[in-house]
């Protein structure tokens, strides 16, 4: 069969205090792999390996891609099946406009859904946009299933992991379909059908951009249950790893293919089992791999000592992230967050002390937060800052749909599954927290935003002072546009986002205005 898959355009968010970007699709990657390994013809449509540069203001956010028009004249007519990934409900609005448009063009061709918004959020999906399937949890296998089976007409209300509807129309849920244990057998992502250096080359990239990059994910799924988290409800809480061996393989392919050096761990919890940690660092040197690679998604710390550290550093890992949250530990009981000052403060110091860049991410405003607990944190952020740590990343709390505390707010009455409340994530990192996404009863937004500023000055104003030579580095790079750290990470990003701003003015020109003429020199200078 042949099965056209679509990357669909994403929001971002120019305003955002932040350096995330859009990168390439793994998850799509792997279910292309899989597909095709299974013997069908497949295509795809990028719309941001397309159109990277392309930015579409959409009220006081950007669409980044092609358009949904584009995306539909470019979908192959000879296909027997469409699949659409959406992993960030926050771009569902754009996701249904596509959805309904390509049912417009092919009213006969079975839309097959996939991803974490759709698995959370399957019920609202199907209600409100023409899905025939939604692919729920870990897709490869339901996918092979499903696929195959559209293919010669076999009964689909038999396979585990989807949701359809019945001839009824009603929305059926079939059981939820068990773990892929042995995740070595699942065929490497088809980066081969995307434009990996048009992400690359425009820095669309996870984590900081330390050379040619392509992600890859070592294990799967993640043991805890985080309330904010959406990992139980997508991959339940089984970790599954793959053997060192394979992903070193992995990683030697695309330093031969693609000439990549650079390689971001998109793991929810990569650093687990330390015996892992060690054999997979020891892989990477006996093979003399000459590459960088990090953990920017944020991982556990209980196994960071001065060994493991010293390991990851020779062995190309130059950037990790911890994921505290928060620094009251009343606040991290609530969150059902295992972790402790003293696991925190000793992976902090062992990382630093062996080179490592270390990045923190919290969450302000968590329900049950109060002033006490804002407090606690700016205290911890200043312990951190002098041990060395790099960087600081204060997002404002939002419930992600389908999580623990979602279900609990959802009870009370304080969420509704509507575009504004699908649309947080892409404003948490907003100059200013307001009314109507604050879900703390105890702070006002204004105070929030406060909050906010005096935990990161208070990290930064510590950091410089205690390391001055970081302020040196940070502007160096700056000028050379390189990037080292989240926060160098967030300067380029930033200077990125200008210059694209700066095109799009020159564009919108009126032909009959001449352009401003260049100063003496200017052009000698720009180069």
């Amino acid at each position: 069969m042949k099965i056209q898959l679509v990357h669909p355009p994403a929001y971002i968010n120019e305003n955002g205090l932040t350096a995330l970007r859009p990168s390439l699709p793994l998850g799509l990657a792997y279910i292309a792999a899989v597909l095709r390994e299974d013997g069908h013809e497949i295509s795809v449509v990028d719309a941001l390996g397309e159109a990277p540069n392309r930015m579409t203001p959409d009220g006081d956010i950007w669409r980044i891609g092609l358009s949904t028009d584009e995306v539909v004249e470019r979908l192959d007519p000879d296909a027997g099946a469409i699949g659409v990934t959406n992993m960030w409900s926050y771009a569902w609005p754009i996701i249904r406009e596509l959805l309904q448009k390509i049912r417009a063009r092919f009213p006969d061709k079975p839309i097959v859904c996939g991803g974490e918004h759709f698995t959370a959020t399957a019920d609202l999906s199907m209600e409100q946009a023409p899905i025939d399937f939604i692919v729920a949890g870990e897709g490869e296998e339901t996918a092979v299933a499903l696929f195959r089976a559209l293919e010669i007409g076999l009964d689909v209300t038999v396979i585990p992991g989807i949701v359809y509807r019945d001839e009824s129309g009603k929305v059926v849920h079939t059981p939820r379909r068990d773990r892929i244990r042995n995740i070595d057998e699942i065929p490497w992502p088809a980066w081969d059908l995307f434009d990996v250096a048009a992400y690359d080359d425009n820095k669309l990239v996870t984590g900081i951009h330390y050379g040619r990059t392509v992600p890859i994910l070592a294990t799967r799924g993640c043991p805890y249950q985080c309330t904010y988290c959406s990992s139980p409800g997508m991959w339940t809480t089984r970790w599954f790893a793959r053997t060192p061996e394979d992903v070193a393989n992995e990683i030697e392919k695309y330093v031969r293919d693609y000439g990549a050096a650079n390689f971001p761990f998109q793991d929810l919890t990569a650093i687990l089992k330390r015996d892992w940690v060690v054999d997979f660092t020891k892989e990477i040197l006996d093979r003399k791999l000459k590459i960088t690679w990090q953990l920017p998604a944020g991982t556990r710390s209980e196994i960071i000592d001065d060994e493991v550290a010293s390991l990851l550093v020779k062995s190309g890992c130059r950037s990790i992230n911890l994921a505290p949250e928060s620094g009251s530990e009343r606040t991290r009981k609530a969150m059902k967050k295992m972790l402790t000052d003293d696991k925190l403060f000793r992976a902090a110091r062992a990382a630093t002390r062996n080179g490592l860049n270390v990045g923190i991410f919290l969450v302000l405003g968590y329900p049950t937060d109060e002033p006490v607990d804002m407090r606690a944190t700016a205290r911890m952020v200043r312990k951190l800052a002098r041990v060395g740590v790099d960087d600081v990343s204060a997002g404002f709390f939002f419930p992600l749909p389908n999580t623990e505390i979602f279900r609990e707010l959802e009870k009370q009455g304080k969420v509704v599954l509507d575009d504004d409340f699908l649309k947080l994530p892409i404003y948490v990192h907003n100059k200013f927290m307001t009314a109507e996404r604050n879900y703390n009863p105890h702070m006002t937004a204004r105070q929030m935003t406060r909050w906010k500023y005096w935990i990161v000055a208070n990290f930064y104003v510590n950091n410089f002072l205690f390391h001055p030579g970081k302020v040196v580095r940070i502007l160096w790079n700056f000028l050379r546009g390189r990037e080292t750290s989240k926060m160098e990470s967030f300067l380029q990003e930033t200077k990125r986002k200008f210059m694209l701003r700066k095109g799009r003015k020159k564009d919108a020109r009126p032909a009959n205005v001449p352009a401003a003429r260049p100063a003496v020199g200017a052009g000698a200078r720009d180069a």
